[in-house]
């Protein structure tokens, strides 16, 4: 099993943005995380971040019939991009919505995701555990 794991604008910031927020692991630290939990699983994973829309949405399209899973952390495009909401429709591979804070106890512009309603469900507020729950879930959810 190939999950890919995508990360948005800023995220590439981790450790240094906003930590009272985001937390003071970096991104790399996240990473690393993820790799060793997948790994005693028996789950590859790749890694991919970008700030820029259209490198997300090429790379979702780069998935199809190469990975079995996403998990995104969309970053601001959460709240913007329909871009990559249609990237995901296009490819039909089951994704996870992760996010390091809840969004949902932040301003009212962060409640609304062009990606939650497509996605197999989402994850948030849980630090660098999100992303540990989202590949859980898609490993037991290809699984089952």
């Amino acid at each position: 099993m190939k999950i890919l794991i995508l990360n948005g604008p800023n995220l590439n910031m981790l450790g240094k943005r906003e930590p009272h927020i985001y937390g003071k692991l970096s991104l790399s630290d996240i990473e690393e995380t993820i790799k060793n939990h997948a790994k005693s699983l028996g789950v590859e994973v790749e890694f991919f971040q970008s700030n820029y829309e259209g490198a997300i949405v090429e790379k979702i399209h780069q998935a199809f019939g190469n990975s079995d899973g996403i998990i995104i952390n969309p970053g601001a495009y959460t709240h913007t991009s329909i871009a990559i909401r249609d990237a995901f429709l296009s490819v039909n591979i089951p994704f996870v919505e992760v996010h390091l804070s809840n969004v949902f106890s932040r301003e009212s512009f962060r409640h609304k995701s062009y990606l939650s309603d497509i996605a197999q469900g989402v994850v948030s507020g849980l630090g660098q555990y999100s992303y540990i729950c989202a590949l859980n879930f898609l490993i037991n959810f290809q699984n089952s």
